[in-house]
Order: C-alpha cells, then sequence, then structure tokens
C-alpha cells in the first residue's frame, strides 16, 4: 500500500490527470474508488485541451507532473508493445527542459569533481549555459591550448530528488499493478524499473563518456558517422567535458538543402550506421531523435552524422544478436516459416506453440506490406506489428529488443525525413548480409578459437575428475533405483557404452585442440599438419560414437 507520506503527491498527480481530462486514466487505475466523494474537488477539466487528442493530453499533463514523469513519459514511448501507437507518438516529442541553474553553482560542482579552480582547468567557461535538462546542463569552455569543449554538470541536489521521485513512481506502480484490469499486459513495475534504470545511467557522466568514447572508437575513420572525444582529465562522474561539435539538426531540411548536401547519400548512409552499430558492434545510441543527431554541413560532398548525449546506449546479448539478425534476413527474403521457426529456437517463444499458427499470423502481417513498393514499405512499422502479433503467442521480449525498436523507428524517421523515397530494404539487406558474413565466418570463428586456447589449457587438467565425479553420481543414482536385473544389465550397458563415448570423444577433442595449438603456435609451417591432426580427431570422435 501506498506510505502516507505519498498521499498528497498521488492526489496531486491524479488532479492533474483529472485537470488534461484523462478521466480514463485514473478510471481504470481505480485510485479514487474510496474517494469518490472527493473527487468533484480534486481538478477542474480544462477547457483549452478538450479538443487535443489523448496522446497530446497525457503529453502536456506529464510535463506540468514534471522532470521524472516526463523522463517516464519518454520510457514509455518505447514501449510499442505496451501502449497504442497514437499514444507513443505524442510521448516521444515530450522534451526534457527545465529551467536552469545558477552558473555560479555549476562552476562550483565543477572545482569540487575536478579539485582545480575553473581558471586552472579552462582559459573560459561560461557560466550561461547552452542547453539545460532535467538531469544535467551543458556549458560552453575553451581549454588552455585554445580548443573548444562543453562542459556537462549534474544538477546539484538532483540524486535525492530522483530518489523521492523514483519512491512516488513505485507507489504509483504498485497501486496500478494491483487495481488496473490489464496490469499483466501493462508490466506498471517493469516500466518503473526500466525508468530507476535509465535514471541512475544518466546519473553517471563518467558512464556516458565511456559509452561516448567506445562508439568513437567504433566509427574511428569518422567517414559516416562522427563522435566528439571525451577529455578524462576533465571528466568525473558529476562532470563531462566533451570536443565541442558544429552541426545542424538531422530534421533541418532548409539548412541541409542549403548547405549543398546530398540528402539521398545522407540517409542512405544513416541506415547503413544503424546496422553497422547494432550488428556488427553490438553497441547503438538508443536515443537517436533529431535533437541528438545533427548532420556535418561542411561536407557537402561527403555528408556524415554528428552523434550527441550518450546517456541512452544499447546492446544486445550475443544469442539475440544472432537471432534477431535471422529473422531481418528471413524478413527481407519474405520466409514466414523460418521466422516462426527462429522464434522459437531463439527461446522468445514457449516450443508448444503451433508452428503453422504462428506462420500464418506472421503471413498475415506482412502480405498486405509486400504488395506496395518496397520504397514504400516501413520496415520499422512491420517489426512493431510482427511484435504485437507474436504476443498472441506468449512471446517474451527483453527490454534490449524493445529498445532496438525504438531506435529503428527513430532511424527509419529520419531517414524518410531526409529522403522520402529511400527505399529501406534495398539500403538494409546487403548490409546485414555482408555484417553476417564476417561476423560468422570461419576466418573469425577460428580467430576466435586462437583467443580461447590459453583458457581450455587452464581448465583442461580439471576436466577428468569432473567427467569421472560425473559418471560416479550417475552410476550411484541408478543403483539406487535399479531393482530388476534385466533393466540394470541394460542400464551398465549403456553406461559402457556411454563411457566409450566420452574416452572417444576425449581423444578426438585432444587431437582437435593440439591441432589448433599446431596452427596457432607455429601457423609458418602451413595449415597440412593441423588439417591431419583435426580430421585424425574427427574421425576418432566418429569411431567411438554409439551405434545404437
Amino acid at each position: 500500500m501506498t506510505p502516507l507520506k505519498f498521499v498528497p503527491r498521488v492526489l496531486r498527480v491524479a488532479s492533474v490527470l483529472l485537470a488534461y481530462r484523462l478521466d480514463e486514466l485514473v478510471d481504470a487505475a481505480h485510485l479514487f474508488r474510496p474517494l469518490k466523494l472527493l473527487r468533484p474537488f480534486l481538478a477542474k477539466p480544462r477547457a483549452d485541451v478538450a479538443n487535443l487528442p489523448r496522446g497530446a493530453r497525457l503529453r502536456l499533463a506529464l510535463t506540468e507532473l514534471g522532470p521524472i514523469f516526463v523522463k517516464a513519459g519518454q520510457v514509455l514511448s518505447t514501449r510499442r508493445d505496451l501502449v497504442p501507437g497514437d499514444i507513443a507518438d505524442e510521448l516521444a516529442l515530450l522534451q526534457d527542459q527545465v529551467p536552469p541553474f545558477p552558473g555560479a553553482e555549476a562552476r562550483a560542482i565543477v572545482e569540487r569533481e575536478l579539485k582545480a579552480p575553473v581558471t586552472q582547468l579552462f582559459a573560459r567557461f561560461d557560466e550561461t549555459p547552452l542547453a539545460s535538462a532535467s538531469i544535467a546542463q551543458v556549458h560552453a569552455a575553451l581549454l588552455p591550448d585554445g580548443r573548444e569543449v562543453v562542459v556537462k554538470v549534474l544538477r546539484p541536489g538532483i540524486d535525492a530528488r530522483i530518489a523521492r521521485d523514483v519512491a512516488l513512481l513505485h507507489s504509483l506502480g504498485e497501486l496500478a499493478q494491483r487495481w488496473h484490469p490489464n496490469a499483466d499486459k501493462i508490466r506498471p513495475l517493469d516500466v518503473v524499473a526500466e525508468v530507476e534504470k535509465m535514471l541512475e545511467n544518466e546519473l553517471d557522466l563518467q558512464r556516458e563518456g565511456a559509452s561516448a568514447s567506445l562508439l568513437r572508437r567504433n566509427f574511428e575513420s569518422g567517414v559516416d558517422l562522427y563522435v566528439p572525444e571525451v577529455h578524462w582529465e576533465l571528466t568525473a562522474e558529476r562532470v563531462l567535458t566533451l570536443e565541442r561539435v558544429n552541426g545542424v539538426s538531422c530534421d533541418d531540411i532548409a539548412a541541409i538543402d542549403a548547405a549543398g548536401v546530398d540528402r539521398k547519400t545522407l540517409a542512405a548512409k544513416g541506415v547503413r550506421v544503424f546496422y553497422e552499430q547494432v550488428f556488427r558492434d553490438n553497441f547503438f545510441h538508443a536515443d537517436a531523435h533529431p535533437g541528438n543527431i545533427w548532420v556535418d554541413v561542411t561536407r557537402s560532398t561527403e555528408p556524415r552524422f554528428i552523434a550527441l548525449d550518450f546517456g541512452i546506449m544499447g546492446s544486445l546479448p550475443e544469442a539475440d544478436q544472432y537471432w534477431l539478425a535471422q529473422n531481418f534476413i528471413a524478413l527481407f527474403e519474405r520466409d514466414y516459416a523460418r521466422i516462426a521457426q527462429l522464434h522459437v529456437d531463439a527461446g522468445w517463444m514457449p516450443n508448444t506453440v503451433r508452428m503453422d499458427e504462428l506462420e500464418a499470423a506472421v503471413r498475415t502481417v506482412c502480405e498486405p506490406y509486400f504488395t506496395r513498393p518496397l520504397s514504400q514499405i516501413s520496415l520499422a512499422e512491420l517489426v512493431v506489428k510482427l511484435f504485437q502479433t507474436a504476443r498472441r503467442f506468449e512471446l517474451t521480449l527483453q527490454p534490449q529488443l524493445i529498445l532496438l525498436q525504438k531506435t529503428l523507428l527513430n532511424i527509419e524517421g529520419v531517414g524518410r525525413m531526409l529522403d522520402p523515397d529511400i527505399d529501406i530494404w534495398a539500403v538494409a539487406h546487403p548490409v546485414l548480409k555482408r555484417i553476417l558474413r564476417e561476423r560468422y565466418s570461419p576466418r573469425r570463428t577460428l580467430r576466435e578459437m586462437r583467443k580461447r586456447v590459453p583458457e581450455w589449457f587452464h581448465a583442461a587438467p580439471q576436466f577428468p575428475e569432473l567427467i569421472r565425479d560425473a559418471l560416479r553420481q550417475v552410476a550411484r543414482g541408478e543403483q539406487r533405483r535399479l531393482a530388476d536385473p534385466l533393466e540394470l544389465a541394460q542400464r551398465q550397458e549403456t553406461a559402457h557404452r556411454q563411457q566409450r563415448t566420452i574416452g572417444a570423444g576425449l581423444f578426438g577433442s585432444a587431437l582437435l585442440v593440439s591441432a589448433t595449438v599446431l596452427w596457432t603456435q607455429a601457423p609458418q609451417h602451413g595449415a597440412w599438419l593441423p588439417l591431419g591432426v583435426a580430421i585424425a580427431g574427427l574421425f576418432s570422435f566418429i569411431a567411438g560414437w554409439p551405434r545404437r
């Protein structure tokens, strides 16, 4: 139950929702079931929002409630599996902007965190901020060597305020979990957990700096994407100093055209950069709205993007990355049966699902899209509908996949804004196939094996003891359970056969490892000797495999 200290604030939230004519949200959560008589006195509906759609009214209400509720709305905008599309579209427009705090306080925080006077650290530090948000604000500065930088500073006392507001969100989430009729689908406590995790990450500017540094290294050439340099000597947990970059927002079409930038080339680069981040590097910018993606207009013949704000980054477990890539390939090739099978193989759905029904559902979603010209097909919209359809079959998605879904929507939106006729499929398909061909090539597999040879040798002495202990446990368990002599004899024969198989497997594996060592330690002698030893190991394993 909500602690009494939160009751006034809960009532404040409800009154704002009622003022913006969001009565259905209050009624659905049953917040006022015990307070029906007080409801007319809580808020008067605003006349100026009566004709606005519900998504716009919710966006305005969250803005009035404050920064943390804005963050919650931004997270909800990524959960298109939970909220209707019209609401998600409006919540994606939420702007995290609040009045700045005094520049003198920012200067004091910089000096405290970096343990030196600002006059010693910078040749100039502008106390008037360039931008201000709920978590931090950004100041322009000049290094002693003349390089321009921006300094991001956390708001004073933000930790305590976030802790207080997150506790309130938890209380509201518990109320919704208990009373909302669709709580099992909305999963309010999971949403609150996502908000809390995102806020924790944004409170550590050193973590954001590390994300920027990794993304910069992944695109070191800077041809397609430029990431500002992190000045680590001027960075701490509450202060982040980055190279100052110049560009225009990717939605400023007039400025891009005035600079003579080829928008078609730029749009194709944006799609390519997204797939490289996700499937080549497994590290992608997950807050890719136009405010965070700029265009370098100084390079009209070879345009590129500039990335900003690295507080929200995404990555996938290696297995999910593989299954997702295979799903995209199957989608490009319209192989609906494979899409259904991949969803089960990946563990996203129970293996009890009927494959023919799942395949039919996938076909029902996809076929209407393929009647259009490929340039008019929205891959992001199709993926969202596939996930929504799959929920009927007990689809279980990790937050990383949902974050990726939201990023795909953003990137495709940017691409179509720059080039309305872009063929997302024609751009993405070859890029994805090339990345997968390189990522799962035999050469890369052997390179990974080389790296793991020392680990295998370190663990090898433990294998015989582990196998012996496992066989002893199996034998003891079987002897305790068996009473029939014939069944006991059959089990003993099975155990002997397993031992022979394990022995052959160990011998064959030893030969395979030996081949790998020969190849890694003496590659100058060629591959014939390691290849011969590897083939001998394979035949040893096959010879020991039971025939029945």
